[in-house]
């Protein structure tokens, strides 16, 4: 496969295949993205000349914590270990990956986390400053960019780049553990899927209407507590899962969760196959769901809720004692 249209079918061929086990799926889309991305650098060197230095590709959101459902937009970005006259190939090599991935499969991300922004396409030593000028100014904006980084992994290239800025992240917040509360702050709203008499909450107006949002009300809980477990403990590895394991000998009774995270992949896979769009592939009708269905769903919620909860107050009661 040598060209973006024979990869674009290949992927339509081979998802139907993987579209019910999450970890065949997720290898999938890393095999098609990895692919794409080697096509885009084929041409860019045809066009631009040799990688003017070393870099990394990476991923970010779902992609960057192999979480990706059967339909995703892009988040990714590119580390290159050079000076600024490199950034010009880096954003031109970023663009074309970025019109390629749309051409495969992948749509645009609306807030622009692609490597063709050059918020997103910069060199280890401007990375590193980037880093340092997000927890320095810890508004809701720069920390949300920040989360959003932290949820990445490298897919082409060298893999040292991403954990280096990542330590570096991991020493200034323990320097500051007031940032710590400013990370809970940043994703303390969760949207509720549950009403006060138990019934589940689909979205009543627009296109969205009759349908429950499951990212925003069952998956947030669950990523966003792991994520800060894993700044707060060092850990460089992005996936909820991993993440998971990296802290379970500390914290047993947040561990005893993952069995209910990996259930919500699977529901989460059962209600996709008909689904057509990115659009849709985080919305489930309600009238789609059994009374079994509705019942997980919500066990689903509550335990994510909870999560949360307990993760807060973990990090409340360890930064006092810090602070």
């Amino acid at each position: 496969m040598n060209n973006y249209t024979d990869i674009s079918h290949w992927r339509q061929e081979s998802i139907k295949h993987v579209s019910t086990n999450h970890y065949n799926l997720n290898t999938l889309h890393d095999e098609v993205i990895r692919k794409t991305v080697e096509v885009a650098m084929k041409k860019v060197q045809r066009e631009w000349g040799s990688s003017p230095a070393p870099f990394a590709f990476f991923l970010m959101g779902s992609a960057g914590r192999f979480e990706q459902s059967v339909w995703s937009d892009q988040d990714h970005g590119i580390i290159f270990d050079g000076n600024a006259d490199c950034e010009e190939y880096f954003l031109k090599l970023g663009s074309e990956i970025a019109v390629a991935l749309e051409m495969v499969g992948y749509e645009t991300c609306e807030g622009k986390v692609m490597a063709s922004n050059p918020l997103w396409c910069q060199s280890i030593a401007d990375w590193k400053q980037q880093i340092s000028d997000w927890l320095e100014e810890a508004s809701w904006t720069s920390l949300r960019h920040f989360s959003t980084f932290i949820d990445s992994r490298v897919l082409v290239g060298d893999n040292n780049f991403i954990n280096e800025i990542k330590k570096l992240a991991f020493t200034i917040i323990n320097n500051e553990p007031r940032l710590y509360l400013r990370l809970v702050e940043n994703v303390d709203f969760i949207k509720k899927g549950v009403g006060v008499l138990g019934q589940l909450l689909p979205e009543s107006s627009g296109e969205q209407s009759g349908k429950i949002q499951l990212k925003q009300t069952t998956f947030f809980p669950y990523v966003n507590s792991l994520r800060l477990l894993a700044l707060k403990e060092s850990v460089t590895d992005s996936s909820t899962i991993a993440r998971f394991n990296k802290i379970k000998e500390k914290y047993p009774s947040i561990y005893s969760f993952e069995k209910y995270f990996i259930q919500l992949l699977q529901f989460r896979l059962n209600f996709q196959q008909d689904v057509r769009s990115y659009q849709q592939v985080h919305l489930i009708p309600l009238d789609k769901l059994t009374k079994q269905n509705k019942k997980e769903l919500k066990l689903l919620m509550k335990k994510g809720y909870d999560l949360f909860s307990d993760t807060k107050k973990i990090i409340e009661n360890e930064c006092s004692a810090w602070l």
